[in-house]
């Protein structure tokens, strides 16, 4: 017999495994496709960005381990999360089967808004997620609250100023993996 932890959590693996799927689709056909593909690396970041708070959410559900009981409102509102990087992994690559050529420049900038918005509800959701779930402290979360900041101003403001989308990306990239970095004795498995 499995326990409670183990089946809830094979669902969200499996939306997990289905956004890291959507994420390395879509990077076999950008390598397969190259010749009709104009990359932008910011773009690229933001791709490998959503890549890693994958892995990092399959990582942390682990903790769920000790947690309980399991009701159904609490696993939906987990599930959110999981959820949104998956059609956040789904919205980051154009259909590149149905298209000639692809400029992922110009795709970015059509869809920058859309993709800050899932990022700003993944921070949401994880913010809330350590409040309700995990009992974080408001304070221990500001670098999250100062990003969603960031991404709402961006977005309102309709910033396409290209300078700063290329250091947004570096500069997000960064913070996780000093985070990880900083915090490594919480990356932990025992």
């Amino acid at each position: 017999m499995i326990s409670a932890f183990e089946y809830v959590t094979v669902l969200i693996s499996i939306v997990v495994g289905l956004g890291i799927t959507e994420i390395l689709t879509g990077i076999a056909d950008l390598i397969k496709k190259n010749s009709k593909i104009r990359l932008y690396w910011p773009h690229l970041l933001w791709v490998l960005f959503v890549l890693l708070l994958l892995v990092q959410e399959w990582w942390v559900t682990y903790e769920l381990k000790t947690f309980e009981p399991w009701r159904l409102p609490t696993f939906l509102f987990i599930m959110l999360y999981p959820t949104n990087l998956f059609v956040l992994a789904r919205l980051l690559f154009p259909n590149i089967l149905r298209r000639k050529k692809i400029d992922l420049k110009k795709f970015y900038y059509e869809n920058y808004r859309k993709i800050f918005l899932l990022l700003v509800i993944s921070a949401i959701l994880s913010v809330t997620y350590n409040l309700l779930i995990l009992d974080l402290r408001f304070v221990d979360q500001l670098l999250q609250i100062l990003l969603i900041g960031v991404f709402v101003t961006t977005i309102i403001g309709k910033f396409s100023n290209e300078k700063l989308h290329k250091a947004l990306p570096i500069v997000v990239l960064l913070i996780f993996c000093l985070s990880i970095i900083i915090e490594w004795n919480v990356w932990l498995i025992q």
